[in-house]
């Protein structure tokens, strides 16, 4: 049989074919990276930028009119109760002898004394309702140890409680706010006092009514007043709080009590806190993107010794992580490995070597990881990172070693 060259090139061409055909049907193995389904816990968190802020602030305010001295101090300066002189009013004859200015001087008096008698009854209000709640957060505690509470009633109690502490505070801030009101009152009123010519000329000193520091000076250079003018603002730095505005779609799953730390404040470790308000009002505000956003303000308390939060002042920017849910155990996946495919969650498994697409539901998730509710079962084997070149049915070698 003779084979001509026409014939050999049909050969070899019909050969070329088949090893083609042979080549595409073998495929090779792509390389993937997989991670393997586990149980652990999971944190669910909100993450939002805030701000610390002086729970209470107190505005000196100019108790009769005069020439009011140039003010020494400066933002930042240390003020002693009592003690540290704020500021010095020389005396304005005509107006000082005003029975019209008289007359405004008695009912500051009268308005000061009803002040400092509500105080005392807000103030012993306060501590009725702080023990209560001590009370209900110590049997909470101890409930929750043998699970005879949930834990949803253990946070209430909690969020209670730390409100009643605060709430305890600002009722002291409160009371001595309007003993130094009364007091300046009654300094004010003997400037009227016709048996105290003597006093008529005397200065009219300020001291501070709190212990704290100087937020801002009003009025620095030497002026005349008018009875109720700003002077200073003050604060107690130590006393801090923290305001953190989210979205109104996640300020419903933060419930008062719930844990959060503060990160990026410029210390070397996160601080702790729990939530103690979800404001009832939301606010509209605009994204950095240009969109309308309805956020809420959430109010917090550290949960950290003095020293901890001693180099924050008031207004100063945090990084906050609030706690909405958390879990011990679920079955656990990469957010990396689950995608979209006809309105449902999928993923990519390997069995014997190949990937298997596999349809998945989900459950709570955080930055890095998702719960798997049905699809899934522990120690199964997922592709992260799944590129267009797999398909259900690919050949995959796996890479990595999990």
């Amino acid at each position: 049989m003779k084979f001509s060259l026409r014939t050999l090139i049909w050969t070899v061409v019909l050969l070329a074919l088949i090893l083609a055909v042979a080549m595409a049907m073998i495929r090779k193995a792509v390389d993937v990276e997989f991670a393997t389904v586990s149980e652990g816990p999971l944190k669910v968190t909100v993450q939002e930028d805030g701000k610390t802020r002086i729970r209470e602030k107190y505005i000196v305010s100019a108790p009769v009119a005069g020439r009011l001295a140039r003010i020494e101090l400066d933002a930042g300066d240390e003020v002693s109760f009592e003690k540290t002189l704020l500021a010095v009013i020389q005396p304005s004859d005509p107006e000082m002898l005003d029975a019209r200015a008289r007359a405004q001087a008695d009912a500051r008096v009268q308005g000061a004394e009803a002040a400092l008698q509500r105080s005392a009854s807000n103030s012993e209000q306060a501590k009725i309702n702080h023990d209560l709640n001590k009370t209900k957060y110590d049997r909470g505690k101890r409930l929750l140890t043998s699970n005879a509470i949930s834990r949803d009633e253990y946070d209430i109690a909690k969020a209670e409680y730390l409100a009643s502490v605060q709430s305890l505070k600002a009722a002291k801030f409160d009371a001595e706010i309007a003993q130094f009101e009364l007091a300046m009152a009654h300094a004010a009123a003997s400037q009227f006092d016709g048996s105290e010519t003597e006093s008529l000329g005397q200065p009219f000193e300020i001291h501070a009514p709190i212990e704290g520091k100087i937020l801002r000076v009003f009025q620095e250079s030497a002026t005349v007043v008018t009875v109720g003018t700003p002077l200073l603002e003050l604060g107690d730095t130590q006393n801090l709080e923290i305001e953190i505005d989210v979205l109104s779609t996640d300020a419903v799953r933060i419930k008062p009590g719930a844990e959060l730390t503060v990160e990026h404040w410029g210390g070397e470790s996160p601080l702790r806190g729990n939530v103690r308000v979800i404001e009832p009002a939301a606010f509209t505000k605009i994204s950095s993107l240009g969109v309308e956003e309805q956020r809420v303000n959430i109010i917090a308390d550290f949960n950290e010794p003095p020293d901890r939060i001693a180099a924050l002042g008031d207004g100063y920017r945090v990084e906050a992580r609030i706690t909405v849910n958390e879990r011990d155990r679920v079955l656990l996946i990469p957010n990396s490995a689950k995608f979209r495919y006809r309105r449902a969650w999928h993923v990519l498994t390997i069995v014997d070597d190949k990937a298997v697409m596999q349809r998945i539901v989900v459950g709570d998730q955080n930055e890095s990881h998702t719960q798997i509710v049905e699809g899934l079962k522990q120690g199964d084997k997922v592709i992260v990172y799944p590129s267009d070149q797999i398909s259900s049915g690919t050949k995959v070698k796996r890479v990595n070693t999990d």
